[in-house]
């Protein structure tokens, strides 16, 4: 035994434990089982007295002798100086320790023990885990199914008493005078009476417990809580319960969504939900936790404030798949505030160009247009079934992603197909026929492909982007109050492959010319001519879209000649290889002033040739090879072979030119 000292010679029992490590400090700690939670577990263990010396309000009781009624901190101090007044104070060593602190008000915690309310877990832990285990339950990504598992199986008893001024009051009343050892449970106070009474007679006298439920009880209830139980018949009950997917964050799969589901089976007999959907957290650009201490939180209302609400959701929802984490990048918000933009102007473009919303009989021939069957879809122009064709097959694809909760993968699917295809693509392409007022038929027809595709479009990305969508939807032709109470676009539509393809290659040779354009820096304003060498088929895609060609590659209508081969005297044009049976050829002196080309070049090429010397230079050098790191000699290394790559293009482009210069004046 060993005394306690100041204590008026109170003994305490000397232990051997492993929980103590031998090597740290003097190799000895004193066991507080009644102020520490690792030290209650060894005095659990060891059948040690529980000792409280501490009041509620951080004072001390008569259990702490000569220091009762000090504060905790004064009765240290005091502590420390009477040790050394007599004598039994060895050293002093300053040691920086973890203390806890209130989150709230800041406050050092004391731990006490204390009479609290439990809940027994381990029968409800068992039919939460067969819900999961039988299949009852689906959580994605499946992988979490082995934490849920691994928490419920091991689960202890739950301390669900919480000192608040808020919450569930629990639904205990003390009989006075008994010290709080007899109680009785009730739905209410009136019923808690009833109980008593019969019990402990009619001058019975009750107290509530002063204690609230802990936060995650109360909202394990909310499933079934918010739609009438305990009545059971109530309407709300009867429609809405079980639900279907519960979505939520990964983090609290056990903490809410295990205890919804135990109380949801407990309660009523029945899972709460079939799907736990569970997404990711929301960290920093760095990927860090957003916390107080690191100063890393964003606001979102100061984000919605700057970027907008649907700029927001589309950037948490593409930025990563189920159970996945998001790090919330600033430039990705900018980047879908773009997006947002490009809807709305998208929107603004086809409401420009459709009849005055005052005419009711051209918007309703607008909606009547039909393109779900294989004879409407091949009465149209090529372009017109290229985007119908390309809509069908992403409402399917969004469709099923949507019921696989790939949110992620429906987002992308749908920016892609309306940034790409339908703003850079159709838009582009429908202004030849939008603009030529003189053909009623087909200018009609264009308008309703419009109308089809935009709507269709803001029915599948309204989940994602709500506000947006509506605000678009209510000022084009449609039917119905509410994008959000609209019909679901029809899957499994008409879709032909080949105008697709066939497309995608006029596509192919815009893109060779523009790029060729660029490559030689010709005015953006400006038409150039062009030779198209076509077999029979390109040559029909092209004679059917030779207005969509001419517009989005800029070319010269009267200088544009379609032959089924090679042109003679080619060597003065751009030779562009489109696909096997589609070329093209762009004379040169159409697109740029060979002087000014060539005199451009020359300087281009030496300050190549500059950049590739100093590299060269570098690399000739053993000293600068043998002890700059490798990664720095890698650099220099890949910039060489650039430059000299860069150098040789610019230089077989100077042949060209020259060659051509010689010509022209022979």
């Amino acid at each position: 035994m060993a005394v306690v000292p100041l204590s008026e010679g109170r003994q305490i029992p000397i232990i051997a434990d492993e929980y103590v490590e031998r090597e740290f400090g003097t190799g000895a700690l004193k066991i507080t089982p009644g102020h520490d939670p690792n030290d209650y577990t060894i005095g659990k263990k060891l059948d040690l007295p529980i000792i409280n010396i501490m009041n509620n309000d951080g004072t001390l009781n008569d259990r702490a002798g000569v220091y009762c009624g000090l504060d905790r901190f004064e009765a240290r101090k005091q502590l420390w100086a009477d040790l050394e007044k007599a004598g039994l104070a060895i050293k002093a060593d300053p040691y920086t320790m973890r203390v806890p602190r209130s989150q709230r008000g800041g406050e050092v915690v004391e731990p006490l023990v204390s009479k609290q309310w439990f809940v027994t877990m381990k029968p409800l832990a068992e039919k939460a885990l067969q819900a999961v285990q039988d299949g009852e339950i689906c959580i994605i990504p499946n992988r979490f199914e082995k934490i849920y598992d691994h928490w419920l199986s091991n689960i202890k008893d739950w301390c669900v008493s919480r000192q608040l001024w808020w919450g569930h009051q629990i639904p205990v009343w003390y009989v006075e005078g008994t010290d709080e050892e007899e109680y009785v449970v009730a739905r209410c106070e009136a019923d808690a009476y009833s109980l008593a009474c019969a019990k402990y007679g009619s001058d019975v006298k009750l107290t509530q417990e002063s204690d609230v439920l802990d936060t995650w009880f109360s909202s394990g209830l909310w499933p079934f809580s918010t739609l009438g139980w305990p009545d059971t018949t109530a309407d709300d009950f009867q429609l809405f319960y079980p639900t279907s997917v519960l979505e939520t964050g990964h983090d609290i799969l056990f903490f809410w969504v295990a205890r919804m589901i135990m109380m949801g089976i407990e309660f009523t007999g029945k899972s709460p939900f079939s799907t736990v959907y569970l997404h990711g957290l929301v960290r920093d650009p760095q990927g860090r936790k957003m916390s107080k201490s690191l100063g890393n939180v964003v606001d979102p209302l100061d984000t919605i404030q700057e970027y907008g609400t649907d700029a927001l959701r589309f950037t948490l929802v593409t930025g990563s798949g189920p159970g996945q984490d998001v790090n919330l990048s600033m430039e990705r918000l900018n980047a879908n505030k773009g997006f947002t933009n490009k809807l709305w102007n998208a929107g603004k473009f086809i409401l420009q160009n459709l009849p005055p919303s005052t005419d009711e009989a051209a918007w309703k021939c607008l909606q009547d247009y039909q393109f779900d069957t294989e004879a409407a879809l091949g009465g149209l122009p090529l372009t017109d079934r290229w985007v119908v064709s390309k809509l069908h097959a992403l409402v399917d694809a969004v469709t099923t992603d949507y019921e696989r909760l790939f949110f992620n993968e429906a987002a992308r699917a749908i920016y892609a197909f309306f940034w790409d295809d339908f703003a850079d693509w159709y838009i582009e392409a429908s202004k030849t026929r939008l603009y030529n007022k003189e053909d009623s038929t087909s200018l009609a027809q264009t308008q309703a492909v419009l109308v089809y595709v935009f709507d269709a479009v803001l029915r599948l990305l309204h989940p994602l982007m709500p506000f947006v969508t509506e605000e678009l939807w209510q000022g084009i032709p449609h039917e119905g109050p509410a994008l959000i109470v609209s019909t679901w676009p029809q899957s499994g539509l008409s879709k032909d492959s080949t105008s697709v393809r066939h497309f995608e290659d006029l596509q192919a040779l815009i893109r060779s010319i523009r790029n060729a354009r660029a490559e030689y820096s010709v005015e953006p304003a400006k038409r150039i001519s062009a030779i198209i060498v076509a077999n029979p088929t390109f040559q029909s895609v092209i004679d059917e879209e030779k207005a969509v060609l001419v517009a989005l590659s800029r070319l010269d209508p009267d200088n544009l000649r379609i032959l089924s081969s090679s042109p003679g005297k080619a060597m003065q044009s751009v030779h562009l290889v489109v696909a096997d049976g589609l070329e093209a050829y762009l004379p040169l002196t159409d697109m740029v002033d060979i002087g000014k080309e060539v005199e451009r070049l020359n300087k281009q090429a030496s300050k190549l040739q500059l950049d590739l010397d100093s590299s060269m230079k570098r690399l000739s050098s053993t000293k600068f090879v043998e002890k700059a790191p490798a990664a720095v000699v890698q650099g220099v290394r890949d910039q060489a072979k650039e430059a000299e790559d860069k150098l040789q293009i610019v230089k077989n482009r100077l042949s060209l030119l020259e060659s051509m210069a010689v010509s022209s004046a022979q």
